[in-house]
Order: structure tokens, then C-alpha cells, then sequence
């Protein structure tokens, strides 16, 4: 019974969570699919708007580049008849365009002189100010350079008062001359208008453009914005640092999607209501209750059987453990008042009692099985290398170098009793590296001119801690397999500090020498070899020190060239901690 209300329990807590958890990756499913949708409507009509822009361009730069245009408003030799006929082909030329594009309502050259042509011979505006336009400004600012002004009213041709959208740049008279000109082409404002509205964002959804400046150059309800009874968000979406915004609108959330075109200027914003994006979401949610309601049932009539399945062979094993504790394979009669489950957990913590108490006494034989072997690696020592380093005494007292033969017998006292001397299996960084020094200078004083030896570890990780006897085997290696072989003189160079290149953060310490290197072959292998060094103590030995301490991640790493030299690197743990 108990299982059975557990798995209950457990089924229902999971498929709750489902539902929690499919409702809201259906709502942001829904809104992410949205947002991509709208994020593509806006950038294609970004994209349309500035191929449209581009088309003019390329118009405009074609009637600025003509030369009956610059004839025309700054040559000072016309004949009338000459100025009459340059106007009749600058008309012809204006006319063929606006007959050709009815997206353009003018297309006019004005100059400081006071000619002008708009369309096919229309008169300005005497009227108008065009001098306190923005647009006009905007032009006469850029100096030659195309503006694509915002929405407005142009005023500038007589008896004409249209919304439209401006293009136009000046045109200069020449190096030698003071007089500029103006040329400008007004388009349909209500072309854009047709794109935009084109565009479906739901069934409230709409678009609308701000230039630069944060003016609105298009908007479906303009006259409402221009009136101040209806505002858009302009400064949010300018200094927006993503392409998406949502703010709460009247119990609802208005998602902002905006696209900036860099050759415009121009910024296309599309407006979705959250509510038209999630108007299905009351179906979906029914939808997904009632699945969860015949799962649950399914669940209850699966936990019922289930449970009965699990605890029958629960009961049995129980019984048997039981029996088996007192010495008795006969299953023995359970209380009504116990619990099988409770019954099972004591017989099992009983038996794991006595299996921890077996773990403890076997991590204490290793350990003590450890600090054996670094007994045994510390005798390992062979007397050779006492014998051949007393011959060198023996060899400087006979030629008369005492303080040399003093100097190294001092230093094989102190390497015997660094080695021997202390029973830690543990030591410091700096420790080891003392007793390693101590080796290399005997050995240095042995073999004079034929090695030579760098110490360079970082101060910082001198106090850190290492298993012992590990660096004097390594540099033994060094000189035995490497240097010895080698004709010039050698060099044994030992350096280290923290390594930081990984997310584990470790000590590495590397023994380089320049010696006979090793085959690609060898060094493949070089893990497998059994045979020991000049102390004893072999490469596999130290890999398995290493790694029983610290783990398999940590240890030995070889690289070697044939005929250029071999380098280790030991890595270990920062705080020496071990596995």
C-alpha cells in the first residue's frame, strides 16, 4: 500500500510539472515563432523600402549627371533660344520619368540664379519658404550627398500641398563658380503606405517608420499622431540594444519588432499584441488537461500493479536476508505491524555496517602497504652510486682538489640524509627540489664538463605539496638515458608553476634535457618498460605512485625527439589533493 501511494504521489508530481512545463514551452514556442515571423515581415519590408530607394537613386544621379541640367542652370553665355531648347529636353526627360513611375509626384532642378524646372514646366510656389524646410536644410547641409527626408507636406510646387517623401542632394556649379543648384524628387507617400499595409501582424497588429531622428515617416493612423491624440514608443525604440521590445499595454503586452536599415536611415517597426499571438491558448490548455487527466488514471492503475510486482519479490528478499543474518535460510514470518520496506532498509544498513568496516580496514592496509614500498623505494639506492661518487673523493683528495672532494663529500651526506632521513610520504614542492639539487650538484662535481643544470620553479607553488621521490628518478633518467649518450655537454633544465589553460586548476613541473631523445617507438611504450633506473626506481613506478595518489587524470606525460633531447611533465593537483 505504501508503494502504491508513493508511485502515485510520484506520477502525479511528474506529470503536473508536465503540464507546467508543456503550457509554458507552448506559450514561449508560440511567441519565439512569432517574433520570427514578424522579425522576417519587417526586414523584407526594410529590404523593399530600400530597393525602392535605391531604384531612385540611381534616377536621380542619372538626371544630375546630365549636362543639359548643369548647361541649363549655371551656364552664363545662353542664347534665349539655346536656354528654351535645353528646358524643352530637361521637360521631355522629367516627363518620360513621371509618366514612366507614378510613385513620383515631382521631380524639379532649382538654382541660386533663380531658374527651376519642376515636372514638365509647373511654377513654384511663390509662397512657399522652402528655405526653413527641413528638408531643404538637411540638402544644402550634406553638400552634394543624396537625403532621404522624413514624411511631409511639399508646398514647393504652386497650387500642390501633398504628403510625400523627398530625395534630393544640391548640385554645384563648378570649382570657379559661387552658385549652387538643387535637385529633388517627391515621392508617393502613399506607396509606402501600400507596403506597409500589406503586412499582417494579427488582427491588431500594424507597421510604422521613424528616420534617425525619432519622426515618425510612416504610421497607419499619421493624422492621429501628428495631433497628439495617439503616441508611439520613439526614444525606446531608438536606444534599444536588441531587435525586440515588449512593454504592458492596458492588461496587455505590446511586442515591439524593429529593423534598421543602414542606407536609409530608417527604422521598421512591426507592433503584435500578445493576446491576437496567444489567442488559441485556452484551447491548448484544455487541451492539455484533458491528456492529463487520462494519463493520470492511466498512472494510478499502473502504480496499483506495479507496486504489487516490486514489493512482493521486496518481501521475499527481505525474509531471506533476515534468515541468512541469523544463520537461517528459512524464511521467517514478518510482523503485521512491520514494514517491509523498513525492515529491508535495517537489514541492509546492518550489512553495509560490517562491508564499511571491511573498506576501513582494507584503505588502512593500502595505506600502510604504501608507506611500505616508500620504504622499500628509499633502500633502493643502489650502493653503485655511493661507490662511484667516494671514487671522485677519493680521485680529488690524490690531485690535490680538498675543498672540492670536502664540498662533495658534504653534498652526499646531505643527499643521504634528505633521502633516508625523512619518513613522509608527502613532502614539499621545495623539499623535494633541495634533495633533487643536492643529487644533480654530486653529479655535476662527477662528471665536471660533461652536464650542467637549471632550476627555475616558480616560488609560488614551493610550499605546495608532492608525493616524494619523484623529481631525482626523473632527473637520473635525464642524465643516465639522455646526457650520457651525448657527445657535447648536456643540460638538465627543471621548471614549473600553476597551470591555468585548463578548468581544473593544477601544478605542472617539467624535467627537459637536450640529450639522445628517444624513438617514436620507445616513447609509445615507454609506460610498458620494467626496467629501473640507477636508484631503482623505474618510470611505471612513479606513474603508479602518482596516480594512486592523485588519480588517474594527474601523473606522468613524456615528449621526446631522437637526437634533440626528452621532456617530462608531472602533473598534480593544486592543494595536493588526492583521489
Amino acid at each position: 500500500m505504501h508503494m502504491t501511494l508513493l508511485f502515485t504521489v510520484l506520477v502525479l508530481i511528474a506529470l503536473i510539472l508536465f503540464l507546467i512545463f508543456s503550457i509554458t514551452y507552448t506559450q514561449k514556442s508560440i511567441l519565439t515563432n512569432s517574433n520570427e515571423y514578424t522579425k522576417q515581415l519587417v526586414a523584407h519590408v526594410n529590404q523593399d523600402i530600400d530597393s525602392y530607394i535605391s531604384y531612385m537613386e540611381n534616377i536621380s544621379t542619372v538626371v544630375m549627371n546630365d549636362s543639359d541640367v548643369y548647361q541649363y542652370l549655371f551656364s552664363k553665355v545662353l542664347t534665349a533660344t539655346e536656354e528654351r531648347q535645353l528646358r524643352i529636353r530637361i521637360a521631355e526627360q522629367f516627363h518620360t520619368i513621371l509618366s514612366s513611375r507614378t510613385d513620383i509626384y515631382n521631380i524639379g532642378i532649382l538654382s541660386d540664379t533663380g531658374k527651376y524646372l519642376i515636372n514638365d514646366g509647373r511654377d513654384i510656389n511663390v509662397y512657399s519658404q522652402k528655405e526653413n524646410m527641413k528638408w531643404y536644410q538637411e540638402t544644402m547641409q550634406q553638400n552634394g550627398k543624396l537625403v532621404l527626408s522624413s514624411s511631409h507636406v511639399q508646398d514647393i510646387v504652386s497650387g500642390q500641398y501633398k504628403w510625400v517623401v523627398t530625395l534630393s542632394s544640391t548640385i554645384s556649379g563648378g570649382e570657379q563658380s559661387k552658385e549652387n543648384g538643387l535637385f529633388f524628387i517627391d515621392l508617393n507617400y502613399y506607396d509606402i503606405d501600400e507596403l506597409c499595409e500589406s503586412i499582417s501582424l494579427g488582427q491588431r497588429g500594424y507597421i510604422y517608420i521613424i528616420d534617425s531622428d525619432g519622426e515618425i515617416v510612416y504610421h497607419p493612423q499619421q493624422q492621429l499622431i501628428i495631433s497628439g491624440i495617439k503616441s508611439e514608443l520613439i526614444e525606446e525604440i531608438l536606444t534599444a540594444e536588441s531587435d525586440t521590445l515588449s512593454v504592458d499595454y492596458q492588461g496587455d503586452r505590446k511586442l515591439y519588432t524593429m529593423s534598421r536599415s543602414e542606407k536609409t536611415g530608417w527604422t521598421v517597426v512591426g507592433v503584435s499584441y500578445m493576446s491576437d499571438l496567444m489567442k488559441n491558448e485556452g484551447q491548448i490548455k484544455r487541451s492539455y488537461w484533458g491528456i492529463t487527466g487520462i494519463l493520470i488514471l492511466f498512472a494510478i492503475m499502473l502504480a496499483f500493479f506495479s507496486s504489487r510486482m516490486i514489493t512482493q519479490p521486496i518481501k521475499r528478499l527481505q525474509m531471506t536476508m533476515e534468515g541468512a543474518q541469523s544463520g537461517n535460510l528459512v524464511p521467517i514470518e514478518m510482523r503485521a505491524s512491520e514494514s517491509e520496506i523498513v525492515s529491508l532498509n535495517h537489514s541492509f544498513n546492518r550489512m553495509t555496517t560490517q562491508i564499511n568496516q571491511l573498506m576501513k580496514k582494507n584503505i588502512e592496509e593500502q595505506q600502510e602497504k604504501r608507506k611500505s614500498e616508500m620504504k622499500a623505494l628509499q633502500a633502493q639506492i643502489k650502493p653503485h652510486f655511493l661507490y662511484n661518487t667516494l671514487d671522485s673523493i677519493i680521485w680529488m683528495i690524490e690531485v690535490g682538489e680538498n675543498e672540492k672532494s670536502v664540498e662533495m663529500t658534504a653534498a652526499l651526506a646531505r643527499f643521504f640524509r634528505q633521502s633516508i632521513g625523512n619518513a613522509d610520504e608527502i613532502v614539499s614542492i621545495a623539499r623535494e627540489l633541495e634533495y633533487t639539487k643536492t643529487y644533480l650538484e654530486i653529479q655535476k662535481m662527477r662528471y665536471q664538463e660533461k652536464m650542467d643544470f637549471v632550476i627555475d620553479v616558480d616560488k609560488e607553488i614551493l610550499q605546495e605539496e608532492i608525493v616524494k621521490l619523484v623529481l631525482q628518478p626523473l632527473v637520473e633518467n635525464a642524465l643516465y638515458h639522455g646526457i650520457k649518450y651525448k657527445e657535447q655537454k648536456g643540460l638538465i633544465r627543471l621548471t614549473g608553476g600553476y597551470d591555468r589553460s585548463t578548468k581544473q586548476e593544477g601544478i605542472e613541473i617539467r624535467v627537459a634535457d637536450n640529450g639522445a631523445g628517444m624513438s617514436a617507438e620507445t616513447l609509445a611504450h615507454i609506460f610498458e618498460q620494467k626496467e629501473k633506473n640507477e636508484s631503482g626506481i623505474g618510470i611505471s613506478n612513479i606513474q603508479d605512485r602518482l596516480q594512486l595518489y592523485y588519480g588517474n587524470g594527474y601523473g606522468l606525460s613524456y615528449e621526446s625527439t631522437e637526437g634533440e633531447g626528452t621532456t617530462v611533465t608531472i602533473r598534480i593537483p593544486k592543494g595536493g589533493a588526492h583521489a
